[in-house]
């Protein structure tokens, strides 16, 4: 899970058929788009809503969570992560439905010693079953600035991307037998809490609670959702032909670019990948592991 508090969503069954949608972009504001869910005192909106701060002390994480709920889309935000020693604290940006079977994506953000590499840690779950880690370090400070994290869910794969370099695929392999999150809504949630019986280095390094507060920073939130003219979610079955860049996610195909790009972080600075974890799982992979187009 993202979060040590649930990111509550109302789950929604999507229609066989919808009479038609539209592809809108929407930026956000802060003010009008989100609820705070945990920790009020810990949670500031500046200038004018285009601008949150999430703190951790000692006391309370905090979080936020989006009044709208989305099946499939592009989703932005840009995020500036815990300066210093930031040991122990998880920083999150995660899409979840709700219930015993829900559907979630995942980007943690694992707090390190000062002058050591944060780990992004990203999960696929779907219908309540998780255990798809992959985790990597970032080949820049994430804490010297804001830089985009980017989900692009459509019906053939889920794309995770980090300032326009795609780090992360899960395909659509409804045909092998591995459930897709293709009918549930979910919403898209953001946290700060104490990890740290697990973040750093496998929880041996706690929260120094002297260097509190731990702040995130996140701004220009972004979304590019499939929804009906009537204001509920868009299917598979919608016609995917978007005829600009705010939709070209619906369809679009990865292109050998984005593949050498992808490639290029694998081979440089993805640390753990469940799919060669043989001590994890000695009687064999997951199946999306072994499909013949899973990457």
């Amino acid at each position: 899970m993202a979060s040590s508090s649930s990111c509550t969503v109302s789950v929604m069954l999507v229609s066989a058929l919808l009479l038609s949608f539209l592809m809108v972009a929407s930026a956000s504001n802060f003010y009008q788009d989100f609820d705070i869910i945990w920790g009020n005192n810990q949670t500031q909106i500046l200038n004018n809503g285009e601008l949150l701060t999430l703190s951790l002390d000692n006391s309370s994480g905090s979080g936020i969570q989006s009044k709208a709920a989305f099946l499939f889309g592009k989703i932005d935000m840009q995020i500036k992560l815990v300066t210093n020693n930031s040991s122990g604290t998880v920083t999150t940006y995660y899409l979840t439905s709700q219930g015993q079977y829900w559907d979630e994506l995942d980007f943690e953000f694992l707090g390190n010693l000062s002058g050591q590499p944060y780990i992004v840690h990203t999960n696929v779950i779907t219908q309540g079953k998780g255990n798809r880690e992959e985790q990597f370090y970032l080949w820049f400070d994430p804490t010297a600035d804001f830089h985009n994290y980017t989900f692009v869910w459509n019906p053939q794969y889920i794309l995770f991307s980090v300032d326009g370099i795609p780090i992360r695929v899960f395909k659509n392999l409804e045909s092998s037998g591995v459930p897709y999150p293709n009918k549930q809504f979910m919403k898209l949630c953001s946290t700060i809490w104490n990890g740290d019986v697990w973040a750093t280095e496998g929880g041996r390094i706690k929260i120094d609670w002297s260097e509190a507060p731990f702040t995130a920073s996140f701004r220009n939130f972004n979304t590019y959702p499939c929804v009906t003219s009537s204001g509920s979610s868009c299917s598979s079955n919608s016609p995917s032909s978007p005829s600009n860049n705010n939709t070209a996610w619906y369809s679009q195909d990865l292109d050998s670019t984005s593949q050498a790009k992808m490639k290029w972080v694998h081979d440089n600075y993805r640390i753990y990948n469940y799919c060669t974890d043989t001590k994890r799982f000695p009687n064999g992979f997951p199946a999306e592991c072994t499909a013949t187009n899973s990457s």
